[in-house]
């Protein structure tokens, strides 16, 4: 079932902390978007290549490339996930040839390193041109001739700690235009981007920091008025023993004597080391239980609807992304 926050969605922006896994999510968020029928792009600004590594193809170009198809549902035709890797330079190469109609002008200025110095010398003008590119595809018009047209756009975009500037081009392009080419794009895309056609997903893992930084990064958003989606709970671990089990590891009252007749009862030598080691695990396990119990709670108390993907113990390949894609179907629409 869709989240009513998620309702006519166009564009979702997938961000978190490092480490916890948001190109994973946002790359599976894509698949399982398509699964439902949607041709998606997916879009990356980091310059990282992930998307490519992920889907096992060749280092994406400054062009909208099939990686992928979704799964099919109740034989529902799913649709296509199309990637795209996102730079600085070409975009702006092929901003002033859309709007300026400097086509071989644009490249001389690129072969004199004028499009490095702009991009560089101005971060602000950097990311419109970066979210300049995601709003095109969000809202292809007859400047963009025979482009493809797609039903939703997935931006891995960068982390928490930077998404609400990133987004807020208004705000950093103020300081460098009052009026102006650039300063009116920036203005029409905040109109996307706070929008109910935008939500902004924040991946966290059940630790402090990412639920902390992800508590932050929703203040944020709100106070610059940028719409927030779900919060994606990345690499929860199994529930190994349950909540008796549980209680017994962090009293220290696990039954000793049960544990060694289990084991001899399938052949197993009940050393005293190993039934040690069983032990210290299960209180290991307890305590990191708690620990993830506690800020699942402070998750919950976000107001914002979560949902959670598991730990995969084969790691992240074409066929994890699939199983996740597969979870976040039927809560992100």
């Amino acid at each position: 079932m869709s989240n009513g926050a998620d309702d006519g969605v166009r564009l979702h922006v997938v961000s978190g902390k490092g480490g916890t896994g948001k190109s994973t999510v946002a790359a599976a968020l894509a698949l399982g978007l398509a699964s439902e029928g949607k041709n998606v792009l997916l879009c990356e600004v980091e310059g990282r290549q992930g998307i490519a590594r992920m889907f096992d193809v060749d280092p994406l170009p400054y062009a909208e490339t099939r990686v992928a198809t979704g799964l099919t549902v109740d034989g529902r035709r799913p649709g296509n996930v199309y990637a795209l890797h996102i730079d600085a330079e070409s975009a702006l190469l092929e901003y002033l040839a859309m709007y300026y109609k400097l086509g071989r002008a644009g490249k001389a200025l690129d072969r004199f390193g004028v499009i490095e110095f702009a991009t560089t010398v101005a971060p602000g003008v950097r990311d419109v041109l970066l979210t300049g590119k995601v709003f095109e595809a969000v809202h292809r018009n007859s400047r963009n001739r025979g482009a493809r047209t797609y039903d939703a756009v997935v931006l891995d975009a960068p982390p928490t700690g930077r998404i609400t500037q990133f987004l807020n081009v208004s705000d950093q392009v103020a300081g460098l235009a009052k009026v102006g080419p650039i300063r009116h794009q920036a203005d029409t895309m905040m109109t996307l981007f706070r929008s109910p056609q935008t939500a902004v997903h924040l991946v966290t893992l059940l630790e402090e920091m990412p639920v902390q930084e992800t508590a932050d990064g929703i203040a944020e958003l709100r106070r610059a008025q940028l719409p927030t989606g779900t919060v994606i709970v990345n690499l929860v671990r199994p529930r190994d023993l349950d909540d008796e089990e549980l209680a017994a590891a962090t009293s220290d009252q696990v039954d000793r004597a049960g544990i060694v007749e289990q084991l001899k009862s399938v052949g197993i030598d009940a050393t005293d080391s190993l039934v040690d080691g069983l032990l210290a695990d299960a209180g290991d396990h307890a305590e990191r239980r708690a620990l993830e119990d506690a800020q699942r709670a402070k998750v919950a108390g976000l107001d914002v609807p979560s949902v959670e993907l598991p730990r995969l113990a084969a790691g992240v390949d074409l066929g994890s992304l699939y199983h996740l894609a597969a979870i976040l179907k039927d809560h992100i629409r």
